[in-house]
């Protein structure tokens, strides 16, 4: 078994350090602290080609594949999440949709710009009534000659509210089947498309530097070239591009709980009490050593996950796993760093502080870990019953 990560990842993780060394990390806390998205860093990540990782070269990406992005984003998000989260959201739900259903004008149109970072994408599912239960919203689109007109209301979506924002896809219900069930539709609306506004900066317990907003469509008119896909297969278009969001959110959760751990193993060696320093103290090593053992096995759910999406396996419990597994690992490492840090972890100027109010989200997006729970045993019992 090779655990080695192919040269190009490696190469790629280095620059992605390097980067977030000179341009993410000295200004992160004063980012959270102003609550303002860093729309010019982003602008960088594209110049450096980092935007479209998972998008074909034909249309502005570079198609590194899932390994070096998990391999990028553990180096991104150990900077800021905030930051790394936005980035996230735009390589995955935003811009896969696109890629696996696009026609090859919208692919021209809306995913090249993407993919080469001049712009940012978002992803609008959650309503005030829907989230989990992604069946249950109640966004509509209805036909109006060859148009469609969009009416509803997102909620917690990323991205949207940026300067820099192309638009937002969304999944709205079309209509109904004759069997009764409701048809989905995924659409692109692009940023200033009357009756599209954008509400104010959702105030939020982390991720303070990400744009999060709430999204109205009142009598919405988009041409009706603007469907991705099918009608009616909006739905599972959705759900078949969730499980690359998975794997970027466990990626995510990893660099989070990696940085805990860096931040808590610095500490201990730095700081003294009764004479000695706290890595001297046999409950501190105990902590230390856990969050030690649970990285790596993290890190190991996340690779797998990203080698089996690379080489054209089925990878949907193994996200689900990783992200489940990954994303409650931030918590914990996340609430022992601090709890190492003691006072110190507990002020707003201390990173430990800002990682731990980010770790909590992680365990809601891109799914709930009830949801990941509800997925894995899916597939555990099917696999039983032969």
């Amino acid at each position: 078994m090779d655990l080695d990560l192919p040269a190009e990842a490696l190469e790629l993780q280095k620059l992605c350090r390097d980067f977030a060394a000179a341009e993410i990390e000295p200004y992160a806390q004063e980012w959270s602290e102003a609550e303002r998205f860093p729309a010019d860093v982003f602008l960088k990540m594209g110049e450096l080609d980092l935007t479209g990782l998972l998008i074909p070269e034909q249309y502005g990406g570079t198609a590194a594949g899932y390994l070096a992005y998990v391999a990028a984003m553990e180096a991104i998000g150990a900077a800021d999440q905030s930051l790394a989260a936005c980035w996230n959201a735009h390589s995955t739900i935003a811009s896969l949709p696109l890629a696996a259903y696009g026609t090859d004008e919208q692919k021209q149109r809306w995913l090249a710009p993407l993919a080469q970072g001049t712009h940012i994408g978002a992803f609008g599912l959650t309503e005030p009534t829907a989230g989990s239960d992604a069946s249950g919203i109640r966004t509509t689109a209805r036909p109006d000659g060859g148009d469609w007109i969009i009416d509803g209301t997102k909620m917690f979506i990323t991205n949207a509210g940026t300067e820099i924002s192309l638009g937002v896809t969304i999944l709205a219900v079309t209509g109904t089947s004759p069997d009764g069930a409701k048809r989905y539709g995924t659409f692109f609306i692009p940023t200033g498309t009357p009756g599209y506004t954008v509400g104010a900066p959702l105030k939020k317990l982390g991720w303070h530097a990400m744009d999060s907003r709430e999204l109205i469509f009142e009598n919405c008119r988009i041409p009706g070239e603007n469907l991705i896909g099918e009608e009616g297969n909006g739905l599972r278009q959705f759900l078949d591009v969730l499980d690359g969001g998975r794997i970027s959110v466990a990626a995510l959760s990893l660099s989070l709980a990696q940085e805990a751990l860096r931040l808590a193993t610095e500490h201990a060696a730095q700081r003294e009490q009764f004479g000695s320093p706290l890595s001297a103290f046999q409950a501190v090593q105990h902590k230390i050593a856990d969050m030690a053992t649970e990285v790596d096995a993290a890190r190991a759910l996340v690779y797998r996950a990203a080698w089996l999406a690379d080489n054209g396996r089925p990878f949907g419990q193994a996200a689900a796993m990783a992200k489940l597994y990954a994303s409650e690992l931030a918590n914990r490492a996340a609430s022992a760093s601090v709890q190492i840090h003691g006072g110190y972890g507990y002020i707003r100027e201390s990173k430990i502080s800002r990682l731990y109010a980010d770790a909590k989200v992680l365990e809601i997006g891109e799914g709930t870990n009830e949801i990941q729970r509800n997925v894995i045993a899916r597939n555990v019992l099917r696999a039983a019953r032969g």
